[in-house]
This record gives structure tokens, sequence and C-alpha cells, in this order.
């Protein structure tokens, strides 16, 4: 009975304290689940779904990777708004943002009479000592300045094409600056002359790598004009210069003027440089081609202080003497007339002894006609073959030992001249030398002119037909990018560009309009385009935008296996968007599956003034102020 007493209380006590353990752990693991699961939803409430919720007791742990340190902050506040902070475990993380940035790899390469500096950033991996020797050979043994710095990060793939490049180009500019980036050459230099900077530019547009892009600020300085020349005709044909020089901008416009009044017509040019025999020189050439007009027309000739005029056939001799005599005593003391009034000569039955020289547009050259002797023959052949190439010169002359003295002369004069032709002709005659044919060199009646004034003499007649053809210049002949972009649109409407159903794969036409638009490209150097890709409304926004993309891509990849540079070409796919046709017919998703090309034009560069200009614009600003004042005082005492 005793026992009974004791043991029933406790049992009881037992099972009381079983029962509250149990609602405990319930209850806890409610409290858990509802702590647990609205921490969750706020989360994801706010975007928050990168983080993790678990419930550990009354504690709620967070993990997971938080983009920001900031976005970790406000993660944690969010959970601590809807439990008791002081419950809330921090586990989150956040990605390390201490890594530094690969430093940027760039040489600069300066050149000049005292020797290469070189100066800038290179990868570790770099053989400096390789680089150091190939700079020294490529600018032919001078002494090199080496201040690079080293910096073991990696490098782009295109980084040592590019090097590589603005090594040889080095070669080429003595004074220069070249600066080498991965993707990018930058090039400033001093050319000796117009066309020395053509032909440069026409070199390092060829040679540039196709994934590099190459900027080009090529100077040329007045030109030294030895000898200074002038060459001007008057005849049925009407007034025209063959060459022309002047000292300065106002020499030029003054000669050109007193041109223009006696007949010139058409855009004529007058190179100005340096060299003038006198500072009056466009006093003496204008007085001389006023001379040629009263003569009635014929050839005026100045090289430098020498003076030919060859008048006109038929010329009274008259008026020849007059015109002449008061040419001679108008002229300055340093100019020394020679004039011929040529006599209409009676050729022989054969007429005057001829040699030709033709160059076909394919480059093939024919010599024919009279040569003196044997070893001037076989002169000649060797001049020709050296000049136009062993394969292209055909030789069919024959021997007559009773031509003019000098005869070797004016034929290898006219070869010369020749060379400066695409295709025409020459003729030489014991009294003329005559050029006909086109060009694509600018300067080429020029340096015709200089050529025969210094082979044949003074007072020799020669004529110079020729006409320039801007297509046939390798620089001038390339087309604008207003040119550029209206070839490319006018590929696309002659054929679209199309694509297997559902693909990104070029169909069997549209090959033929890539590749008229890849040869547009390769003559428009630097021009920043877009290809865009559009689609129809078919199917779902994110497949088409997809489909455009890849489809932009693909021109883009076809553009460069034709060898077109793309540095400065994007593909951008905007899908189904900016229709140009109703999706709702077969018609209009047809024309709204296209490419477009875009023309990004650059921005304008506005200039900034040169510390000169601003020094004359504050001195205008301040005259400004002092007139007002003054102005005001006037007024004031009126």
């Amino acid at each position: 009975m005793r026992l009974k007493s004791i043991f029933l209380p406790l049992g009881t006590f037992i099972v009381a304290a079983a029962l509250s353990l149990g609602f405990a752990q319930l209850a806890t693991t409610v409290v858990e689940d509802r702590s647990s699961t609205a921490v969750q939803q706020a989360l994801l409430d706010k975007d928050f779904d990168w983080a993790n919720v678990e419930a550990d007791g009354l504690q709620v742990v967070l993990s997971g990777e938080a983009p920001t340190e900031a976005t970790r902050f406000r993660a944690i506040s969010t959970a601590g708004s809807v439990i008791d902070a002081t419950r809330v475990i921090d586990n989150l993380s956040v990605p390390d943002t201490t890594t530094i940035a690969p430093p940027k790899f760039t040489v600069e390469m300066l050149r000049n009479e005292s020797g290469v500096s070189l100066i800038g950033l290179i990868p570790t991996g770099t053989d400096r000592e390789k680089l150091i020797d190939q700079v020294t050979k490529e600018a032919d043994g001078a002494p090199v300045a080496d201040f690079l710095e080293t910096a073991d990060y990696t490098v782009a793939d295109s980084w040592e094409g590019a090097l590589e490049f603005g090594i040889e180009t080095l070669s080429k500019l003595p004074r220069s600056k070249i600066s080498v980036d991965a993707d990018r050459v930058s090039v400033k230099a001093i050319s000796d002359s117009a066309s020395q900077k053509r032909s440069i530019e026409s070199d390092l547009s060829r040679s540039a790598p196709d994934d590099i892009r190459l900027v080009m600020d090529i100077t040329a300085p007045r030109p030294v004009i030895t000898p200074f020349t002038i060459r001007f005709l008057l005849d049925e044909d009407g007034a025209r210069f063959d060459a022309c020089s002047a000292d300065t901008e106002k020499s030029r416009d003054q000669i050109l003027a007193v041109a223009r009044d006696i007949g010139l017509e058409g855009q004529a040019t007058c190179t100005v440089g340096l060299g003038v025999p006198t500072p009056r020189w466009s006093e003496a050439v204008t007085t001389g081609i006023k001379a040629l007009n009263e003569m009635g027309g014929g050839t005026l000739t100045f090289t430098d202080a020498d003076v030919t005029l060859l008048a006109a056939k038929g010329t009274p001799q008259s008026k020849f003497d007059r015109v002449i005599g008061e040419l001679e005593n108008t002229l300055p003391d340093i100019f020394v007339v020679s004039a011929t009034n040529p006599v209409v000569e009676t050729a022989g039955a054969d007429g005057p002894p001829e040699f030709t020289a033709t160059r076909s547009p394919e480059g093939q050259v024919q010599l024919r006609g009279r040569l003196p002797d044997a070893l001037t023959t076989q002169m000649t052949e060797n001049f020709a073959k050296a000049e136009f190439g062993s394969d292209k010169v055909i030789l069919r002359t024959r021997l007559d030992e009773a031509l003019p003295s000098a005869w070797n002369v004016r034929v290898l004069a006219a070869l010369e001249a020749l060379g400066d032709l695409n295709n025409g002709s020459v003729l030489v005659q014991p009294n003329l030398v005559e050029v006909k044919g086109v060009t694509g060199d600018p300067e080429a009646r020029t340096k015709m002119t200089r050529i025969f004034n210094e082979k044949l003499g003074k007072g020799q007649r020669f004529d110079i037909d020729v006409e320039y053809q801007k297509k046939l210049d390798p620089v001038a002949g390339l087309p604008t990018h207003e040119e550029c972009i209206a070839e490319i649109q006018s590929a696309l409407e002659d054929r679209k560009i199309a694509f297997e159903p559902s693909s990104a794969s070029l169909d069997i036409p549209s090959r033929d309009t890539v590749d008229r638009i890849a040869e547009t490209l390769k003559k428009c150097d630097g021009l920043k385009l877009e290809i865009a890709g559009y689609t129809d409304s078919q199917g779902r926004d994110t497949m088409n935008q997809q489909l455009s993309q890849e489809r932009a891509n693909a021109v883009l990849t076809a553009l460069r296996d034709r060898r077109v540079s793309t540095s400065t070409i994007t593909a951008v796919g905007y899908g189904e968007a900016d229709p140009i046709a109703d999706n709702e017919t077969a018609e209009g998703r047809e024309a709204n599956r296209r490419i477009e090309f875009r023309w990004i034009k650059p921005e304008p560069v506005v200039e900034e003034p040169t510390a000169l200009e601003e020094i004359e614009q504050d001195a205008a600003s301040e005259t400004a102020k002092t007139e007002e004042t003054t102005a005001e005082t006037t007024d004031e005492q009126n």
C-alpha cells in the first residue's frame, strides 16, 4: 500500500514531463517552419532568390553568395524585419572584388635622327633581347633606348601580330611615333613629300593585319622643288599647265588668276614649295604668261631662272621680236630668256624619223621605230625591261645610222616618262617628244616636264597630253564612306542576303551578294558598320532574337573568311523588332527576314583652339570691350 502511494505520484509526474517535452518539441518545430517559411518568402519578394534559408531551433541561418556587400546587408535586414534580428545567423558570402584589373600592354616607338626610344609596358614573356635586336635591325642599326616595363598578365592573341606590324612600320618611317596596342596601331609620321605620303598610306593600308585597327596621321611638309618649274601652253586646245610651282599660296593664286584670264578652265593645281630662285617669281611668271598670250600662243617654260618661249607655228616674225624684246626688258634681271620662232619644215617622202613606245592597260610595252646602233638598241631594251619588267617588253626596232645626235637621250627620256602612265604612248622625233595617255598620279605632268627639261635641254619642244583618272590613283581612287555604303545598299537591293530555313547558314545565291559586299569593304578602310539581323514574328521572342544574332554573326564570319578586316564591324541581332512589312502575309514575313548594314558615323571632332588662337581671341575680346567702353563714354559726353 505504501509503495503504491509512492509510485503513483511519480508516474503521474513522469507522464506530465513527457507530455510537456513533446508539446515543447512540437511548438519548436512549428516555430522553425513558420520562421524559415516567412523569411524565405520575404527574401523572394525582394528578388533575393540566391539566398538559402535553414532553421536551427529558434535561429534562422542565411547562406549563399550575395552579388555585392550592399545586397548582402539588405538581405540580412529583410530577414530581421520578419523575425527578431538576434535570431538571424549570417553565413552569406560575397565574391572577392579585390582582384586587380590586368594592365593595358602598349609600346610607343619614337624614331628620329638620333635613334629609337621604346616606352611602355610589355608582357613578361616577351623576349626583350630579341625585340631590341629586331628594332635595331629595322632602324638600320640606329641606337635603341629601352624604357620598357614588364608585367606578368595574360595578353591578347593579337598582341604579337600588332607588335610585329609596328616594328615593320618603323623601318619605313625614319621620323615617326608608332603606338602599339593589342588591337590598334597608331602611326604619326612626317614624309618628305605629298607623293611619299600617299605611297606610305597606301602601303600601310595594304600590309596591316586584318584584326588590327590602323590609325594614320602622316604629314607632308612643304616640298623642296628642284628645279622650280612652270610650263604653260596656249594653243587651239586652250590654256593649260603641264607643271606649276609657286613659293607661297598668294603667289599660286596670282599665277592661276592670270592664267584663267586668258582661257584656263577647270581645276588647276600649282604646287607650293621651297627653292624659288627669287621672291619675284609670281611677277615673272605672270609677265611671261601675258607675253605668250600677246604672241598668240605657244609654250612657256620657267626652269629656275631660265625662261624658254616657243612660239606657235606661223607667228609673224615682227610680232615675235617685239613681244620677246618687251619680255626681256620687263622680267627681273635674274631671268635669262631663250625664245624660238619655229620654221615650218618640209619633210621627206617618208616623213621625219620616229621612235615610238606604247604601254597597254595590261602593262605590255612595245618598242618600235629607229635606233642609231646596236649598243643603243641593247641599252634601250635593258632600260625598258628594268622599268617595266623583263617579260613585258617587246622590241621591234630597226637601225638607222643617220639619226640626229642625242637621239638615245631623247628615247630614254621618253621611256622614263612612259613609266608614269598606266597606259599610253610616247613619240620621239628630231624636233618633238610627245606623250599621250592616262595616269593615276596627279603629279605625272609635272614629273614629265622636269624630266624633259633636264634631259632634252633648253628650247626643245615636247608635248604632254596626259589625263589624270582618279580611279587609277591607289589612294584618291578609293571610294568615300558614302560611296561604300551606296555600293553595299546596291548589292542588297539586287539580291538580299538570305538563309536556309530556321538556320544561320547562308543560302547559295546569297554568297554572291556577300562576295560583292566583301570586295567593296576591302576598298573602304576604317568604315565602321553594324550588321543588323532581323526575323519575322513567328516563334518566341527569345528564339527570334537568338536566330537573328546568329545570322548577323554568320554574315560577319563570311566577310572575315573573304579576308575583310572586321575590326570596325559589329554584328547585332534584333529579332522581330522594327518590321518593314506586314507579318500577317507570307510576302511581309519574307521582307522582314533581312540583314541590314548600318554606317556608324563618327562623332564630330571639336578642335580646341591653339594657344595662339586663344591669345588672339582674348585680344579681340579686350578690343571689343575697349571699343564698347569708348562708345558709352562718347554717348554720355553727347
